[in-house]
This record gives structure tokens, sequence and C-alpha cells, in this order.
């Protein structure tokens, strides 16, 4: 059976990253499972552990930090988050090739931590910050002082773009959806 490979997504807020994967998911010819993260904080609600995190505490993400079991993690408003390593080595030994939307920091931690033969590593990006701010505004989920926030963060992120193995500009949703699946079906030699 051929190992499957990681496909890694990051992008500013905005850019359009929830639309993409969705439509990378429901495409049955790519082969790809969406990277569950763990996570200390307590699900909400409408949440299912190991379906949208996995769920623990606060020990066992430590000691799964001892076991050098995270591909990437941080810290963010008190709580954990990371990317199980044997978690993604499951579904990869499985063939399936594993979708992770990460941001920038944990994208690094994760290239520094994989072989880069095993990766598809892919930064999306809006036409300009002009264009980015205009989405959030269009979203509406949040005030100006945000936006302005978000767009001063991509600024930062943008730093670190050539990182990625491809930049892909998210100017028109359609050819972006296109140009990720060809670059993932050329990773996947089909």
């Amino acid at each position: 059976m051929r190992q499957g490979f990681i496909v890694l997504i990051s992008g500013p807020s905005g850019v359009g990253k929830g639309t993409l994967i969705h439509s990378l998911l429901a495409d049955q010819t790519l082969n790809l499972s969406f990277s569950v993260s763990m996570t200390t904080r307590k699900p909400r609600p409408n949440e299912k552990d190991g379906i949208h995190y996995f769920f623990v505490s606060h020990e066992t993400f430590l000691k799964n930090i001892e076991e050098n079991n995270f591909l990437e993690h941080a810290q963010f408003v008190g709580n954990r988050y990371g990317t199980p390593r044997d978690y993604v080595e499951k579904l990869l030994n499985e063939g399936k090739n594993v979708l992770i939307e990460i941001e920038v920091d944990g994208a690094r931690q994760l290239l520094k931590n994989v072989d880069s033969e095993k990766v598809l590593s892919l930064y999306i990006m809006p036409p300009s910050v002009q264009e980015l701010v205009r989405r959030l505004r269009l979203r509406g989920s949040e005030d100006e002082a945000t936006i302005q926030r978000r767009a001063e963060r991509f600024k930062e992120e943008i730093k670190y773009k050539d990182q990625y193995q491809h930049i892909i500009i998210n100017d028109e949703l359609e050819t972006c959806i296109n140009d990720v699946k060809a670059l993932i079906r050329e990773k996947m030699n089909i």
C-alpha cells in the first residue's frame, strides 16, 4: 500500500481556507482525511471528542510533549493545541493523505519535524492586504479593530511564505481550488 502524505495549508483568516478545504475534502479522488488536533480546552456543546478535537487534560497534553508525540504544538489563551504525531502517522500508514490546516508558527514547527518528501505545503494568499480587509468586513463576524489586527498579523506572516513549497493566490476561488487539486494529484502521481 502506498503511504500517504501531508497536505499542509496555511494562510490568513478571511483568505478562503475554509471553503477551499471543504471542496478538497469533498473530492474523494484526493484520498484526504482531515487531521484532528489535540487540545486542553473544554468541548463546546456541539463538539465531539475524536471528531472536532481530541479533548485531553493538561497532564495528558504535557505527557505527549515529553514523549515527542506532536508534529507541532502551541498555547493560546491558557489552552494548549497540537497535532498528534501518532494519529497522523496512523492515517499516513493507511495510505491516506492528511490535510492539516495550521497557522504559520505551527507550520514552521511541523516542517522541521517531518521529512519534506512527506509534505505538500501550501500558503494561500489574498491578492492584496486591501482585498483581505474587504473580505473580512464582508464576513461581518468581527469588529474593525479585530480586522485591522488580522491585517497586521498577515503582514507579519507573509514574511514566511517562501518556507512553503507553493504559494497560491486566491484571487478567484474556483481557480484556487483547481490549482490546489492539481498540486495534490501531481504529488499523488495521478
